[in-house]
């Protein structure tokens, strides 16, 4: 038996009565298979900036040198660990940075990682979208 109830409210059924609410949620920024770690969050990240059209792919890069200009200062060190590192991050609908993955370990890259945190990019194509920032110095 099919029963239809309102949003919220009492539902009776042989007697026997419950209360019962229904909470609505908005849609959920970065919903979506969760990322079990960097590994799948690298390849998702591969994977949505392939999908993206040229001038969006440049749009974002250029957006993405532009944090790092300033994101790099907050974490200078009179001698800096200089390893290459990798990280990725989720942006929610606005382009704001979420959940982030990294791959390295030297004080730099935990504090790159820490300074993205809740930054602003370009407003990304679709939800979940991952993009990863790959340093390397010369």
């Amino acid at each position: 038996m099919k029963i239809v109830a309102p949003a919220a409210g009492l539902l009776c059924l042989l007697g026997s009565c419950m209360a019962f609410a229904v909470l609505a949620q908005g849609p959920a920024d970065n919903a979506g298979p969760p990322v079990a770690g960097y590994d799948e969050a690298k390849a998702r990240a591969d994977s949505d900036e392939a999908a993206m059209a040229p001038d969006q792919r440049a749009a974002l890069i250029s957006a993405q040198s532009a944090l790092l200009d300033q994101t790099l200062p907050a974490c200078k060190t009179p001698a800096p660990d200089l390893s290459p590192f990798v990280v990725v991050v989720q942006l929610d609908a606005a382009g704001r940075i979420g959940r982030t993955w990294r791959k390295g370990n030297s004080p730099l890259s935990i504090c790159v990682q820490k300074t993205l945190q809740g930054r602003q990019l370009p407003a990304p194509p679709q939800t979940p979208f991952l993009t990863s920032f790959e340093l390397s110095f010369k």
